[in-house]
């Protein structure tokens, strides 16, 4: 296996021939069960590391009654305990700022960046120099999976803050000596000046959230200008569920003319493109298993499930050593397939990418209501406009689904029978999509805020129903 070590090292002048698709192709079409011999290997490494390092997995091993020597399989690692962001944030409450889960001298971190903090304590995300140089092979390796290759501009349209999504793409695209654009995302006007340098400088990939990308179209065509006039190849989408959907991946790709890519994991898991579609997939993602080890689990035991099942991915780093995640448990949804993908990778795939968090979920006179499967339904209605809304009410003893979408002004402006027939359409797709009477309202084009990068589409206000309730059309 190419430059199988720990702590990785990696030629920073090394790039595959142009024509390869394949960064590095022993470790990326070995035979599984091969690459999973070696995976184990570096698992014990990684923990025997972590058990010297940080009193943070030492405390909680021991308390488990886990030590690293004896992690001999990959069912052996599955007892060991998984690690919550709620643990993350007492770490670095206990042992401030960094968490006692940092296994560098802190004199050695080299970048900062975190969560905002505005729903309580900020987690710290502390990157040492050599994890980033890392995190950028990682990146180049799996962006080159995408088509991507030195000398095509690369713009970034998402913000540059504590979000570490932006730096990601620019940490990867610099290292695979692409021509980098980090022109950012969020400020007033903004969208609109992006569209303009899009026409004029025509990148090849583009890097956003799927509610952006939707966003951007509109401003685009606001300002007179076609999204395909960009010249996009290559879309790459992260930040929320949406580029594994057939109906959004199928409108963003006949609207700018690219190919969609999903990709991302957590944050926490930098680099998170280690679960990503590249140019030979369709739809979902595979598992970059020999950079990130990923684990889909069962929520409640977090053993991992079958192929063809449903659970929750699980992470940990093979790379990291400032702090390294040792099974992160995300909170997503997802079902995993052993692979290989079409690419010819033989890496396990996710088929329909990660459609959901678990904590996401809500109840609707007891069925479970995914925020992601009533997307899929609305955005593939022909009459979509481009933004909804769904909000969670009740009347009387009974909670309600009132779901608000905008129509395309062809549509709403083409008076009652018109919204009728997509009213009435939206409440039967609804109803077989997610297995729940919905009250649908048609709004006017532009009626609802637009993401300038990850959209909030759910309300959960039970005394919102009755002020509602005689407002649609």
């Amino acid at each position: 296996m190419e430059n199988w070590v720990f702590p990785p090292k990696f030629d920073p002048n090394y790039l595959p021939d142009a024509a390869s698709p394949y960064w590095y192709p022993v470790r990326e079409t070995m035979d599984p069960r091969e690459r999973e011999k070696a995976v184990i290997t570096r698992l014990r490494e990684v923990m025997q590391y972590a058990y010297a390092k940080s009193p943070f997995y030492k405390n909680k091993w021991d308390e488990a009654g886990i030590h690293p020597d004896r992690i001999k399989s990959l069912e052996d690692f599955e007892e060991v305990p998984v690690v919550t962001k709620q643990e993350l944030r007492a770490a670095q409450e206990r042992a401030a700022p960094f968490g006692d889960y940092l296994c560098i001298p802190e004199s050695e971190v080299h970048r900062i960046h975190g969560t905002s903090g505005t729903t309580g304590r900020p987690v710290i995300f502390s990157i040492g120099r050599d994890d980033w140089d890392a995190i950028g092979n990682a990146h180049a390796r799996i962006m080159w999976s995408f088509g991507i290759r030195p000398g095509d501009i690369v713009f970034v349209g998402a913000l540059f803050s504590l979000y570490i999504g932006s730096w990601g793409i620019l940490v990867g695209a610099e290292r695979l000596r692409a021509k980098c654009f980090p022109f950012g995302a969020g400020a007033a006007g903004q969208t609109a000046i992006a569209a303009r340098w899009l026409k004029l400088v025509k990148p090849k990939a583009i890097y956003n959230t799927p509610s952006y990308a939707m966003h951007l179209a509109e401003v685009a065509r606001e300002e007179k200008i076609d999204p395909r006039e960009f010249g996009l190849k290559i879309m790459m989408c992260s930040g929320e569920p949406g580029a594994s959907i057939p109906a959004i991946r199928n409108k963003l790709e006949e609207t700018y003319g690219a190919k969609v890519i999903d990709c991302g994991t957590m944050a926490e898991m930098t680099p998170w493109l280690s679960s990503a579609g590249n140019s030979a997939t369709n739809l979902g993602m595979i598992l970059w298993q020999d950079i990130v080890y990923h684990e889909v689990c069962d929520a409640k035991t977090f053993k991992r499930v079958p192929y063809g099942s449903q659970g929750t991915p699980v992470y940990t780093h093979l790379e990291r050593t400032s702090q390294p995640m040792i099974r992160l448990a995300s909170g997503d949804l997802t079902m995993w397939e052993e692979g290989p993908s079409p690419c010819g990778r033989t890496y396990p795939y996710l088929p329909k990418g990660l459609y959901g968090r678990i904590d996401d979920m809500f109840q609707i006179r007891a069925e479970n209501v995914y925020p992601s499967d009533i997307e899929s339904v609305v955005a593939g209605l022909p009459q979509y406009g481009g933004e909804h809304r769904v909000i969670i009410t009740r009347s009387g003893a009974m909670d309600e689904l009132f779901v608000q979408i905008e129509a395309t002004p062809e549509v709403y402006f083409a008076g009652d029978s018109a919204i009728k027939v997509m009213r009435d359409q939206a409440s039967t797709l609804l109803q077989r999509g997610i297995g729940v009477r919905a009250k649908v309202e048609i709004l006017a084009p532009g009626t609802l805020e637009r993401a300038q990068h990850k959209a909030r589409r759910v309300i959960d206000d039970r005394n919102l129903f009755a002020s509602h309730q005689g407002k649609a059309r």
